[in-house]
């Protein structure tokens, strides 16, 4: 169990759970005007995944795309 699981089964809503580790862990880094939310002027680091982890935080252990400054790295959603 990772992390993220252990942190939502111990009472934290998914949501909290995913900001934990986006725009609060920018914030704590100091790094919020580069990363940790969608908006433009910061990096295009994004993942996704095919349910909702609002719902069901384990799919955040499946990602089917990546995409890094902009540019896509990993793209299982269009596969069959």
């Amino acid at each position: 169990m990772n992390t993220l699981v252990k942190l939502h089964a111990a009472g934290m809503p998914a949501l909290d759970v995913i900001r934990s580790m986006t725009s609060s862990a920018a914030e704590m880094l100091g790094w919020q005007d580069r990363v940790g939310t969608v908006e433009p002027g910061k990096f295009a680091d994004l993942v996704a995944v095919s349910g909702n982890p609002l719902a069901d935080i384990t799919e955040l252990e499946h990602v089917r795309f990546v995409m890094k400054d902009g540019k896509v790295v990993r793209n299982d959603l269009m596969k069959p």
